[in-house]
C-alpha cells in the first residue's frame, strides 16, 4: 500500500508542469530624443535617459535603417524597457522595426530588442517631414555604467 502511494505521487509529481523561478529581471523607462534624415538609407543620432531602479542613467544612440525611409524628422519617444537586470544591460546594439511618418507633426512607433534580450518599446511625437517603414540597428551607449555615476534626483533633462 505504502509502495503505491509513493508511486503515484512520483507519477503525479513528474505529471506536473515545472514550477519556474522568477526571473530576477526589471523593467526600467526610457525617455529619448532623436534626429533623423534618409532617403531609402538613413541615419539618426539621439540622447536619452533610461530610469531604472530609483536612478537614471543617460546615454546616446547612432542608428542607420534600410527600407522605405525618406525625409527628415525629429522625434520624442519614451516607453518601458523590460528584461533589464543590470543598467549595463542596456547598452549595446539593437535590431528594430520601425513605422511612422510626420508631415509637419506625427507619431511613431518602434520596438527594439538586443542581444542580451532586453526589448525597448518606444512610441511618441514626430516633428518634420518623413515617412518610414523599415529595418534599423540601433547603437546605445551609456554615458557611464556605474551606479555611483547615476543621479537619483528627478530624471536630468534630455
Amino acid at each position: 500500500m505504502v509502495r503505491r502511494s509513493i508511486l503515484a505521487l512520483l507519477i503525479l509529481l513528474a505529471a506536473c508542469p515545472a514550477v519556474s523561478t522568477p526571473s530576477n529581471a526589471a523593467t526600467g523607462l526610457v525617455r529619448v530624443v532623436v534626429f533623423k534624415a534618409g532617403l531609402t538609407a538613413g541615419a539618426g543620432i539621439g540622447r536619452g535617459v533610461l530610469s531604472f531602479q530609483g536612478r537614471y542613467y543617460r546615454f546616446r544612440m547612432l542608428g542607420l535603417s534600410l527600407g522605405a525611409t525618406a525625409g527628415i524628422s525629429a522625434s520624442r519617444l519614451s516607453g518601458p524597457v523590460t528584461n533589464l537586470r543590470q543598467p549595463g544591460d542596456f547598452a549595446g546594439t539593437y535590431a528594430a522595426v520601425g513605422l511612422g511618418g510626420a508631415w509637419v507633426l506625427g507619431a511613431g512607433v518602434v520596438k527594439l530588442t538586443n542581444d542580451k534580450g532586453v526589448t525597448i518599446a518606444l512610441e511618441g511625437a514626430r516633428a518634420g517631414i518623413e515617412f518610414a517603414a523599415n529595418l534599423s540597428g540601433i547603437s546605445i551607449q551609456l554615458e557611464c555604467r556605474h551606479r555611483s555615476c547615476a543621479t537619483s534626483i528627478e530624471g536630468p533633462t534630455l
